[in-house]
């Protein structure tokens, strides 16, 4: 991978441009044809990808523009899965709640060519990390009228591991599995470190990392550790950086990939501040195994304010590493 102290990447969702919820909404109301919409989207990539080059991050995505949410982006490529209409989960937000209404089916691959349209466009010598949900978070956002709880996450977990064999033998060298609420839920760790047991099971991609982005890891850790995964990208940021002493207790065995950045504030952190921050984690964890990025997803602030906070996330690394070195 990156030979480098710190480097840097995004986690996964970026602020889409305007005339690209433009067309989707369009194609949502059959007014432009998927053509089109596929059209708009990789007009988007390309402008995204080029956007975190010229910010400078080392690891890229191109913003999960093709994505509207994390669930239903997948379970609507997977044969028994249905849609029956959006349901409220909270406040006047809703959500396309998938159904589980038949044995679920091998989708055809879901992310490969999305990962060689990246890879043409940034070229063989950049590195992509690919997001894919986890098949705990897929199943606990979906109803479920065919299997135990736990059989269709291990269900979904085949479909996982065979999607990231595709993606090997495409030649991605990372991915990150996205568990948002790995911490929410201390009674189900067991149930999650067994999933992720068969999604990686034959897997021999470079870096694989699990993502989680809020909750209270005093309750699984270091039990996670056991996971199958060469990196934990967390959440420090949101929380003033109160959770590092958590992972003081024990030492840290795998990668962290460090979220410095907050992104639910729009005050765009100083490259001074994002300095002292990172200091703060080399106390806790082993320099050369720090990866640095947001606390989570992006989507939700403006672009340019998105752009500003990793153009100084990139800044504070490279300024870290001529004082290291």
């Amino acid at each position: 991978m990156i030979d480098k102290l710190f480097p840097t990447t995004i986690i996964g969702s970026y602020p889409k441009p305007k005339w690209l919820n433009r067309v989707k909404d369009l194609y949502n109301e059959n007014k432009v044809s998927k053509k089109v919409l596929k059209e708009a989207e990789d007009d988007a990539s390309r402008l995204i990808l080029n956007e975190h080059q010229r910010a400078g991050i080392d690891i890229l995505n191109d913003g999960e523009m093709r994505r509207e949410e994390m669930t239903e982006y997948f379970a609507e490529m997977i044969p028994g899965y249905e849609f029956h209409g959006p349901v409220r989960v909270w406040g006047n937000n809703y959500f396309n709640k998938p159904s589980v209404v038949e044995e679920l089916k091998d989708p055809k691959p879901m992310l490969v060519d999305e990962f060689k349209f990246m890879k043409q466009i940034v070229g063989e010598e950049s590195y992509i990390k690919i997001p894919i949900t986890s098949p705990y978070t897929i199943a606990e956002w979906s109803f479920n009228e065919v299997y135990s709880r736990e059989e269709l996450i291990y269900r979904l977990s085949e479909i996982i591991n065979r999607e990231l064999k595709l993606l090997e033998d495409a030649g991605a060298k990372c991915v990150q599995i996205d568990e948002p609420a790995l911490s929410t839920r201390p009674e189900d760790v067991e149930i999650i470190e067994e999933a992720m047991r068969i999604v990686t099971d034959g897997v021999n991609i470079d870096k694989i990392i699990m993502h989680a982005c809020y909750g209270d890891f005093s309750t699984i850790y270091p039990e996670i550790l056991e996971f199958d995964v060469d990196q934990f990208s967390l959440e420090f940021a949101n929380n003033d950086y109160e959770s590092l002493e958590i992972f003081s207790e024990y030492e840290f065995t795998k990668e962290i990939g460090y979220g410095c950045i907050d992104v639910h504030n729009q005050e765009i952190e100083t490259v001074n501040q994002i300095k002292k921050d990172i200091k703060k984690g080399i106390e806790v964890f082993k320099p050369e195994k720090m990866w640095i990025n947001p606390d989570c997803g992006v989507k939700l602030l403006p672009r340019d304010v998105a752009y500003k906070k990793l153009v100084n996330m990139t800044q504070a690394t490279q300024e870290l590493r001529k004082e290291m070195n």
